[in-house]
């Protein structure tokens, strides 16, 4: 050995979340306390203010800061010391800010597990639009998406009574659930080739199907941090096309958007960080050897 060492790794946003979330822990930030500017946070951890704004967004999305997107500094929210940060948080409130923190790297990986692509779809809202005006500029984005096949029956959304008891409902049902995931299938890879041409980002989107219904929504983020959350079947009203003139029927279905989700990560110690990595090699063994293309499902 020659004493030597190789570069110092880089300090990304969820090490600086984690700095800060235990200062908030601790009592250091305080309730309505306002947090440094972003340059001043910038220059304390010696990063750039992608890095900070990534950071920012991850104790937003753990219900730990308020005002994270005005001009002024953000502050700590009202009794953030009893928030816990893998605690559940709603699909629709947690994912858009986590995307946002995760397209501050400057190589963007993301997987998922879903019944649909919905909450997907609508979160990736706001980091394609800090990409398109500059506020993020990840030089590569590499997407892969686990679908149910839509050549099956699915569990959910299904009849209340099951199938096989109403051939119209049954058609109608089909008919709806595969035009949904071909639908959103289609929007995303419509938004990632914009990404694409108008962002000039290396981009690649995958997308396959799997037999079964998913009883789990999992997001993995940049092969650092997993989201996953249960889905939670119940009866549901809901008009099926046109069948019964669009009277809404019973269906045992999910609330995809207010599925509960859970964090798992580097920040959250060492069997976070290990469970985190356990779910994506199953999702790599499922993607490799299990998945089938979309075109084929």
């Amino acid at each position: 050995m020659n004493g030597q060492r190789g570069p110092s790794p880089r300090t990304t946003s969820e090490d600086i979340a984690d700095v800060l979330r235990g200062r908030i822990r601790t009592g250091a930030l305080g309730a309505g306390d306002r947090l440094p500017t972003q340059a001043a946070l910038a220059e304390e951890f010696g990063v750039e203010r992608g890095a900070v704004r990534g950071a920012l967004q991850l104790l937003r999305a753990d219900g730990l800061l308020t005002n994270v997107s005005k001009g002024s500094p953000p502050q700590v929210a009202e009794r953030a010391t009893t928030v816990l940060p893998s605690g559940s948080r709603s699909a629709r409130s947690i994912l858009g800010p986590r995307l946002v923190a995760a397209f501050q790297e400057p190589d963007v990986r993301l997987d998922a597990v879903c019944l649909t692509a919905e909450t997907l779809m609508v979160s990736l809202g706001e980091p394609l639009r800090q990409v398109f005006e500059g506020v993020s500029r990840p030089r590569s984005v590499h997407v892969r998406v686990l679908l149910p096949a839509s050549d099956q029956r699915l569990d959910y959304p299904a009849p209340e009574k099951g199938w096989g008891h109403d051939d119209e409902l049954d058609a109608a049902l089909q008919r709806r659930n595969r035009n949904q995931l071909d639908a959103q299938q289609r929007v995303l890879e419509q938004n990632f080739t914009l990404l694409r041409r108008v962002g000039g980002i290396d981009v690649r989107a995958e997308f396959r199907r799997l037999m079964g219904t998913p009883i789990r929504k999992v997001y993995l983020l940049n092969r650092q941090e997993a989201l996953i959350g249960h889905y939670i079947p119940q009866r549901i009203m809901r008009e099926v096309d046109d069948y019964d003139n669009g009277v809404p029927v019973p269906l045992c279905d999910v609330q995809g958007f207010e599925t509960p989700m859970f964090v798992f990560g580097r920040g959250g110690g060492a069997a976070e960080a290990a469970f985190a990595e356990a779910e994506q090699q199953m999702f790599d063994g499922l993607w490799e050897n299990v998945a089938r293309d979309s075109a084929q499902a």
